[in-house]
């Protein structure tokens, strides 16, 4: 038997494993888990390159828990170590035998390890962990190793092992025995393993299989018998060609991704490069809506099928993070747990690569089938929106596919639109001005009044609406958005050919009093409008600078300096030509006047949903005497 120290640089490197290199107790599972498929990779190398000379065989690993003994046990049929390479890469900390092996196979290999690190994982769980090991090369004998986690171990050889590979014994300590639980370890598999490329073996389960026999009513006769349960997919779509799936392959696959999901999604993106980085993975959109508080840990980040993160910020940009699927790729730069991404060149080429992927994709879609895009325009826009103000470049390119509906239910591109409205909604100064609602039902009103002139509406509904038609103003020259409850029709799209109103300044300066006396003077002023008699008495608008900014504010805009707490402030806008108005202002009796200008104001206020509790209730109550 030999004895001897592990070759380490000091003597709390343990301490430091547990406390510091790993965030998450239960790391140690996917660690050693990955170990034994890098040992199987390893052997089934060697066996494709001619250079084993042996049958390579089964490689399923298997995972068992022994209650009474308090181990678990991992359990490999890979390539196994001799002496000398236990003491190569156990008792050498951070000398990686995956790393090694890499370097001599270079692109023949896909080998998880790196660091060299992993298996020490096991003592932030272990008191004590046992290796028996027998190396695949001839005439190897099997040994066994042993460590209580301090530098101290045992190595001798073990005749006992008669077959190829590797058992790690991890000897569970009392305050870790939630590891003896078969529900946890299964948990964790599905977590860290579910799509590694070794089959990996987790106890049994009952399965019911059909028999040649049949009964006496012909129907074939089954029976119940045990099988192997293989918790892991090795073959996920994410690693097979897009050409050798349908889109019932996508399908199954976002089902196994997220089995309570049981919304389909809209459409997939199969990413796919080997230069100048490796890159695989299938991304999905779901249908958002106009909903930005959706989960954003729904990407899973893989790195040779092994789970490292469901955060992916560092590497997907933020508006894509909205997505679901899997990123795969051997060249994101991870920390030495393998728990979070490192700040590296690498990250920003493939953040990138990500971003225009998606907005090719969407192009093609666009291009491809219009119609149906148009039909699933509404579920996608606020990704789009949360794209074209994140990320420059792909705004650029959404030029091409961002759609905009108008309140007939008809879609354009923006260029598409401006065509349509530039004579009609260019005003005098030359400008032209979008005109757009936030809500059909509570804007109705003005809506149908710009519609009346000529004029097109916009549906821009989203959270995003105030940030997103700032962008536009300053993408487009001589464009300007307005909200069509901003201002009367006629202040909003000026033209050449003014109205000339019926009322002069002095039975301005008498009405107002009047209006003014009749409304909470804290969130209304009052501004008399020369309009179309035709036109509503009076309107409330709210100026869209201050509504914008206020918007901007609520979901989070910068700079907004606290305008989300500012109260409201709305224009009563009065039409100086309006009957009604004339028929206030000359009204002798000053009772009887008074309750004119309220019920005027109160039908502007209800138009705007600004009436409500008592004062609804005079109103209703008035308008009935009025009937009456």
């Amino acid at each position: 038997m030999a004895k001897g120290k592990i070759n380490v640089q000091t003597e709390n490197i343990f301490p430091i494993i547990k406390q510091f290199l790993y965030s998450d107790q239960e790391i140690f599972l996917r660690e050693l888990v990955s170990n034994a498929v890098d040992a199987s990779q390893k052997l089934k190398t060697m066996g494709s390159l001619g250079e084993l000379k042996q049958e390579v065989g089964e490689t399923i690993i298997e995972i068992s828990i022994d209650k009474k003994k308090k181990t678990l046990t991992f359990s490999d049929h890979g390539i196994g170590m001799t002496s000398d390479e236990v003491e190569k890469y156990i008792n050498q900390i951070a000398f990686s035998g995956a790393e090694e092996f890499v370097a001599k196979y270079k692109d023949k290999a896909s080998i998880i390890g790196h660091f060299g690190l992993g298996f020490y994982s096991s003592f932030m769980v272990a008191d004590k962990v046992e290796i028996y090991s027998k190396s695949y090369q001839k005439g190897s004998k099997a040994v066994r190793w042993e460590c209580d986690g301090s530098p101290n171990f045992e190595l001798e050889e073990n005749p006992k092992r008669k077959s190829r590979g590797t058992d790690i014994v991890l000897h569970i300590s009392k305050d870790s025995e939630e590891f003896l639980e078969e529900g946890r370890i299964q948990q964790l598999l599905d977590k860290y393993c579910k799509f590694m490329p070794v089959p990996i073996k987790f106890g049994q389960k009952e399965e019911t299989v059909e028999l040649d026999e049949k009964d006496k009513d012909g129907n074939p006769k089954t029976k119940t018998q045990k099988v192997d349960r293989i918790i892991n997919n090795t073959e996920p779509a994410w690693t097979k060609t897009p050409v050798d799936l349908k889109d019932e392959d996508y399908k199954s696959f976002y089902s196994e991704l997220y089995p309570m999901n049981f919304q389909e999604p809209l459409f997939h993106i199969h990413l796919n490069v080997d230069y100048p980085f490796n890159l695989t993975g299938i991304l999905y959109f779901p249908k958002l809506k106009n909903n930005l508080e959706v989960q954003k840990d729904k990407i899973q980040l893989y790195s040779n099928q092994v789970f490292v993160t469901d955060s992916v910020e560092g590497i997907v940009p933020d508006f894509l993070t909205l997505l679901h699927g899997v990123i795969d790729s051997p060249d994101i730069p991870l920390n030495v747990s393998r728990s979070y991404l490192q700040s590296d060149g690498n990250v920003k080429k493939i953040s990138n690569y990500i971003s225009k992927k998606v907005a090719d994709k969407l192009e093609e879609l666009f291009k491809k089938d219009r119609k149906a895009f148009e039909e699933k325009w509404d579920d996608i826009k606020i990704f789009i929106e949360y794209g074209i103000l994140s990320d420059e470049k792909f705004a650029e390119k959404a030029k091409k596919f961002t759609l905009y509906k108008d309140t007939d239910g008809k879609y354009y591109t923006f260029d598409e639109f401006k065509k349509e409205v530039e004579k009609p909604q260019t005003d005098k100064d030359k400008k032209l001005v979008v005109l757009y609602t936030s809500n059909t039902e509570e804007q109705y009103t003005y809506i149908a009044a710009a519609k009346d002139k000529g004029y097109k509406v916009l549906e821009m509904d989203t959270p995003l609406t105030a940030h997103l038609v700032g962008k536009l103003e300053q993408t487009y020259e001589n464009t300007t958005f307005s909200r069509v409850d901003g201002d009367t029709i006629d202040q909003l799209i000026k033209k050449d050919d003014d109205i000339p109103s019926k009322l002069d300044e002095k039975d301005q300066e008498k009405l107002k009093p009047i209006i003014e006396s009749v409304l909470p003077a804290e969130k209304f002023s009052v501004n008399f409008v020369s309009m179309s008699e035709n036109d509503q008495p009076m309107t409330i608008t709210q100026a869209e600078f201050m509504r914008r900014m206020k918007d901007m504010s609520a979901i989070g805009g910068g700079g907004m300096m606290g305008m989300g707490n500012m109260p409201e402030n709305y224009t009563l806008a009065v039409n100086s030509n309006h009957p009604l108005i004339s028929k206030i202002l000359k009204e002798a009796d000053e009772a009887k006047q008074k309750d004119m200008a309220k019920q005027a104001t109160d039908l502007a206020l209800l138009s705007q949903n600004l009436l409500k509790g008592e004062e609804l209730s005079k109103f209703i109550k008035r308008s009935v005497s009025l009937i009456n």
